[in-house]
């Protein structure tokens, strides 16, 4: 079986395109230095193998084209038409011819400038020689730009023709626009034709597939066909007529009695009798449509006597099948594709009429005679005269009545439905398949659920008489334990009882303070000491721990107090010195005062010198504040950036933007 699959042809680029693929191509894959100290045959070799790579490159290309496309006289009669009529096979042609002979052309440019490249005598002539060789190949391959865009076109339109095997089981339906063809193919297989209430709906084939006895049958939906001129039909009526010419096929024609699709039963049947000669040897059954506008028994006479005209025609190619014509053959039938009556009569006579003639067609061959002495068919013969019934075993027999009965005793949902109101009334008991201990409990109300809590698991029926033993043993526990604490208590000396009473505090005051730090650990933030407004961490606080533990704890306390009084009278002279400094001091003095809201005092500006910093002045200081702010801004760039950042890593391929080029454009190779 010959399978046609355009979609796997290859895309043709634009001739510019074409140029840019090859030689960046060569670039790559090719030496990209030489020097004018190399040996003379070094040279030679080095461009001629970058001339024989780019021949070698646009032969591959344009052969590769060149075969993709089908050629017309080795397909089948019916692609090589149609391919005829939707591109007309001599442009189609001469576009493959132009790009073989540019492959020739190119191929005679390497060859001659090959040879000329044995003579080069310095590595300036065997520069220019290789300029001119790939200059001359782009320019052919410019040429033909307009045959590769036309081929382009030509392979975009083929990938979206219907794949349509001419050998197979094939039902063909054919008539005029709009008389119900689409409607059809879309009721006996899964086919999405659109279907309009205009005419010329489908402009191209359609293939859908159905199923007859086990075997698949391809469905073609063709384009209505108009009753005028062979020379005044476009392309989408020679799309019908190039399928009905060529593939051997099942013919249903179409016929509209209703008249609802703009034409007459005249009009048809002139539009028959003129394509008859298309139907030759092949089986055909007339199909009247829309028999639910209008019925057969229902049209005029000389309608009736053109249908019946038709209709001799139809048993014409039945005879010429070897048939005999006989009365009600299957040739003219009736049906509607709204209603669906006689939808799957017409597919059923279609497919049974295609499937007679083909078996009729294989038992002429040549093939079957070497096949026929392997078959023996064995027709059994009676041996006397004899009856001999058909015997069924008693208990098979009584077996079957139980099933038989059973089934009719076994009740369906569907069934009670219906018994007790029907749907919307009835309601279906989803408790009766529990399986529990008892069946009396299936329509037992469930206990209801409260808070994610089953209510019934805290029903107790002895609740109150609980609770009242609870809290009389709550009582009894209690006058256990104030006695115990009154006795201890009057056993206690004035002392005892005054430090127990600080003690109770002490601990009332600790779990309180616990308290308020579980509530707001999380969420209390880090206070410095300088915001400590209760004063609890003070140098006369850290003298007494400091005691408390043993140590003097004089000397941290002084050392803590020299160091405030430093800042303050650091910060006293600096006022002071400010009076004394020239002008350009008093400027930086008031810049560096204006960012005081804004930083922190003990951090001192960038622009003003502290000593000890290790800086020789102001301007050095500032210099190296730069430096290292450029050095982690690119680290603190990458640390900001997220998924949805789009980078592009490097935006001039170096195998495209590097090599033998000089200053200048690079637009042209």
């Amino acid at each position: 079986m010959v399978q046609y699959n355009f979609k796997k042809i290859t895309k043709v680029p634009t001739g510019k395109d074409f140029v840019d693929i090859v030689l960046s191509r060569t670039q790559r894959q090719t030496p990209t230095v030489v020097h004018k100290g190399y040996a003379i045959n070094r040279i030679r070799q080095f461009y001629m193998r970058k001339v024989k790579f780019t021949q070698t490159n646009f032969h591959e290309k344009l052969s590769t084209i060149i075969e993709d496309f089908p050629r017309l006289d080795d397909i089948h009669p019916f692609y090589g038409d149609l391919l005829h009529v939707l591109y007309n096979k001599d442009h189609y042609k001469l576009a493959l011819g132009q790009i073989n002979t540019a492959r020739n052309l190119i191929g005679k440019i390497a060859k001659d400038y090959v040879k000329l490249l044995k003579y080069g005598d310095s590595l300036y002539r065997c520069k220019a020689l290789k300029v001119a060789a790939l200059g001359r190949m782009c320019t052919v391959t410019k040429r033909i730009g307009p045959s590769l865009a036309y081929l382009d076109q030509i392979r975009q339109h083929m990938a979206r023709l219907p794949s349509i095997d001419p050998n197979t089981r094939t039902i063909l339906i054919c008539g005029y626009p709009n008389v119900g063809k689409s409607s059809f193919i879309n009721k006996i297989t899964r086919a999405d034709v659109d279907v309009q209430p205009y005419a010329f709906t489908t402009k191209s084939l359609f293939v859908g597939h159905t199923d007859y006895k086990y075997l698949r049958y391809q469905v073609i939906d063709t384009p209505g066909i108009l009753d005028r001129p062979f020379e005044d039909r476009n392309i989408i009526e020679m799309c019908s007529i190039t399928a009905l010419a060529h593939l051997r096929a099942a013919v249903l024609f179409f016929l509209d009695i209703s008249g609802s699709c703009g034409y007459t039963i005249a009009q048809q049947s002139a539009l028959f009798h003129s394509i008859k000669s298309l139907f030759m040897n092949k089986p055909l059954i007339i199909v009247c449509n829309k028999t639910d506008l209008q019925s057969l028994a229902g049209i005029s006479d000389d309608d009736k006597k053109l249908v019946e005209e038709m209709r001799s025609e139809a048993l014409k190619t039945l005879i010429g099948q070897g048939g005999e014509p006989r009365e009600g053959a299957e040739v003219l039938l009736t049906m509607s594709t709204l209603t669906e009556e006689g939808v799957i009569a017409v597919k059923n006579a279609a497919c049974e009429r295609l499937l007679d003639q083909r078996v009729e067609i294989k038992m002429k061959s040549k093939k079957i005679n070497e096949c026929l002495n392997r078959f023996h068919v064995a027709v059994p013969k009676p041996r006397d005269q004899k009856e001999r019934p058909v015997c069924i075993p008693q208990s098979v027999l009584e077996a079957k009545a139980k099933e038989a009965a059973a089934k009719e005793s076994k009740k369906l949902e569907r069934d009670l439905e219906e018994e007790n109101g029907g749907a919307g009334v009835y309601s279906a008991s989803l408790k009766k398949h529990y399986l529990l201990a008892d069946d009396e409990w299936k329509e037992d109300n469930m206990p209801e659920i409260l808070d994610g809590h089953n209510v019934y698991d805290f029903v107790d029926p002895d609740i109150l008489q609980r609770l009242e033993e609870l809290e009389k043993e709550e009582g009894l526990l209690q006058e256990v334990g104030d006695g115990d604490e009154e006795m201890d208590v009057e056993d206690l000396t004035p002392q005892q009882h005054k430090e127990l009473a600080e003690i109770r505090k002490k601990k009332s005051l600790l779990i309180r303070e616990h308290r308020i730090k579980k509530s707001t650990a999380e969420s209390r933030p880090i206070v410095p000491r300088k915001f400590d407004k209760d004063k609890r961490f003070t140098s006369e606080r850290m003298g007494r721990q400091l005691s408390s533990l043993g140590l003097d704890p004089s000397k941290a306390i002084e050392r803590a107090r020299s160091k405030s009084r430093g800042r303050k009278r650091e910060r006293s002279s600096n006022g002071d010195m400010d009076v004394d400094d020239d002008g350009s001091n008093k400027k930086m003095r008031a810049r560096s005062l204006s960012r005081l809201g804004s930083r922190s005092r003990s951090r001192p500006p960038t622009d003003v010198l502290v000593p000890g910093e290790g800086f020789r002045d102001s301007a050095q200081k500032i210099k190296a504040h730069k430096l290292a702010k450029n050095s982690v801004f690119k680290r603190n760039k990458d640390a900001k950036k997220g998924e949805g950042d789009r980078v592009i890593p490097n935006l001039k391929p170096k195998h495209l933007y590097s090599g033998k080029r000089s200053n200048g454009k690079t637009t042209r190779r």
